[in-house]
């Protein structure tokens, strides 16, 4: 399985966090299961680092080389993957811009996308495993 780890569940899995749960530590150490994180995961935590808003001590630059270093495989953002945000539904309790990439990307890259945000089902199509 192709999974692709939404920001805070890449930083939980990182940190051994115990909000993930035992399912998706089960997902992300299988050795048939192929882990993404995206180019997106690492625009958010820079953005939430410079603002003081992560609620760990790490830079954009510390994430990505800790997700190379845990074996995860990082998702460029292509021009297809913004075109299709524009083709995503839209939710009056759900904008957030991060996320609706993460979601065009699982879908324009047949993934599952592994998260903790009972928001994301939403979106129909995609493919989500809750962690």
């Amino acid at each position: 399985m192709r999974l692709l780890l939404d920001t805070h569940i890449a930083l939980w899995a990182t940190f051994d966090d115990e909000r993930l749960s035992q399912k998706a530590r089960e997902l992300i150490v299988h050795p048939k299961n192929e882990i993404w994180v995206s180019a997106v995961s690492v625009w958010e935590i820079a953005i939430k680092s410079s603002l003081g808003k992560l609620p760990v001590a790490i830079s954009a630059a510390q994430a990505e080389a800790v997700f190379r270093l845990s074996g995860y495989q990082l998702l460029p953002v292509e021009a297809r993957h913004a075109v299709m945000v524009e083709t995503l539904p839209t939710f009056a309790d759900h904008k957030d811009p991060f996320d609706r990439m993460l979601v065009s990307q699982a879908l324009s890259e047949a993934m599952v996308l592994l998260t903790a945000d009972a928001r994301l089902p939403q979106y129909g199509e995609t493919r989500v495993v809750s962690a």
